[in-house]
């Protein structure tokens, strides 16, 4: 399930009730990106398998934390011959590297909703710095009674920073694949520390 309601007018969103340990829900979140093809267009993907812990602080949200791990060969762009080319030497490497991995490091209340959260991503063997624009989608118990909260995030990074560099030459003028990177993530976490009720 994901969580689209924003905040709307000046009103302070309350996040007492939230504090606790989640998991992340694979099944109801997504975490894909876009990057610019041929020049003209851009090609979308998604990773299917990964992993996350958000340790929400309802009393003071700057305390929270979030550590996701992704596996690399879980790419999927639609297009076969080109998820092989994504995760050979040229791109990510999945045989060496499985996993790339993103732990915050602080964030920041930009209000309505919205967070800005500092992080570090290690991609292959590269960790840098990173920064995600969140917004909080809600929180509801679910049918099985669990506590769930929701939240979208979004990012830009250039590729080249984590040594994906790979390129070619187009004949017209530019490059196959842009450096810009979109990451696109819409995640459900369910509490994982306390009884539901």
């Amino acid at each position: 399930m994901s969580f689209h309601r924003g905040t709307t007018g000046p009103a302070v969103t309350s996040y007492e009730g939230l504090t606790g340990a989640y998991t992340i829900d694979p099944l109801h979140s997504s975490v894909g990106f876009s990057v610019r093809h041929a020049m003209v267009t851009n090609v979308r993907g998604k990773f299917g398998a990964f992993e996350g812990l958000l340790r929400l602080d309802g009393a003071d949200p700057a305390r929270s934390e979030a550590h996701v791990s992704v596996q690399t060969a879980s790419l999927d762009t639609g297009v076969g011959e080109r998820d092989a080319h994504l995760k050979g030497p040229d791109f990510f490497d999945t045989a060496v590297f499985p996993v790339m991995a993103f732990s915050s490091t602080g964030i920041t209340a930009v209000g309505d909703g919205r967070f800005r959260m500092s992080g570090d991503l290690r991609i292959k063997d590269v960790e840098r710095p990173l920064d995600l624009d969140i917004r909080f989608g809600g929180s509801s118990k679910d049918a099985d009674g669990r506590r769930r909260v929701g939240f979208e995030g979004t990012a830009s990074l250039h590729r080249s920073e984590w040594g994906l560099t790979w390129n070619a030459a187009l004949e017209a003028g530019g490059v196959l694949v842009g450096d810009k990177v979109t990451l696109l993530l819409d995640v459900s976490a369910v509490q994982a520390d306390a009884d539901a009720a």
